[in-house]
């Protein structure tokens, strides 16, 4: 059962494909209102854990919840609460980043969809780019323009599937600032990276997935304290993520 203060619990959670282990007993929470990154290399069981959380894929063992929900006996719920965004944004270029809003809404049986979409432009900075088909937008709006589709409804809980991949740089400021202002507002974020600086970023709390296991979680303060400050010069020099997760992943293979 889901504790007051915890929107996401997973306990064991195990997949394999085959003879392929992806997941090999994963076991971690999310409290309401924060952003969770769990970070790892390409194949480490990233989207694996995602899916199984979005019950798009059933796990062979262990237990995991949502908002209160179980995503195996209660998938239903689940979907009630949360919304998905996948690593490539879903929004149709045919059409204005206006019509791509207002339809979701529609979809959803909405009221005022019309104004469910002008709230979601103004909140993402997307209002002057309203009326243009999303053809012409830059890779940051899209995926602006994506994460305003899932917040369509008001999900308290989001995934968000390698968010900036293959963004440039600005893009990528662009999607961590929208990212920041989903928690501010209370909405909890999961968010599966392979990059190092995202997660310093953005995270109140980062978990590495190694090889279908976590293998460290905490705050950003706690994994720096793993490593023990190196000496340049007579000035110590703190730890970065990278080095800490590189000594880490370093270590167990």
């Amino acid at each position: 059962m889901e504790t007051r203060d915890q929107a996401i619990q997973v306990r064991g959670l195990e997949k394999s494909y085959k003879t392929l282990h992806v997941l090999r007993g994963v076991d971690f929470d999310v409290a309401r209102g924060s952003i969770f990154a769990l970070l790892g290399s390409n194949g480490a069981g990233k989207t694996t854990v995602v899916r199984i959380l979005s019950t798009l894929l059933k796990a062979d063992a262990g237990t995991a919840s949502v908002a209160g929900f179980d995503v195996a006996t209660q998938a239903a719920g689940v979907r009630e609460v949360i919304s998905l965004t996948g690593q490539f944004a879903a929004v149709d270029e045919i059409l204005s980043g206006r019509e791509n809003l207002v339809l979701v809404a529609r979809l959803r049986h909405l009221k005022q969809p019309g104004r469910i979409a002008d709230d979601l432009l103004e909140r993402f900075s997307l209002s002057d780019a309203a009326a243009r088909k999303v053809s012409t937008y830059s890779g940051g709006m899209r995926r602006r323009l994506d994460i305003a589709m899932s917040l369509i409804g008001n999900p308290p809980v989001i995934f968000l599937d390698e968010p900036t991949t293959g963004l440039d740089p600005e893009a990528r400021i662009e999607v961590w600032e929208a990212v920041k202002e989903l928690a501010a507002r209370g909405t909890t974020v999961l968010l599966t990276t392979q990059y190092l600086d995202e997660a310093e970023q953005l995270a109140d709390r980062i978990a590495i997935l190694h090889k279908g296991r976590i293998i460290v979680n905490g705050t950003l303060a706690e994994l720096k304290r793993l490593l023990p400050p190196a000496e340049v010069e007579y000035v110590e020099k703190q730890p970065s993520l990278e080095d800490v997760f590189l000594a880490i992943v370093g270590a167990d293979k």
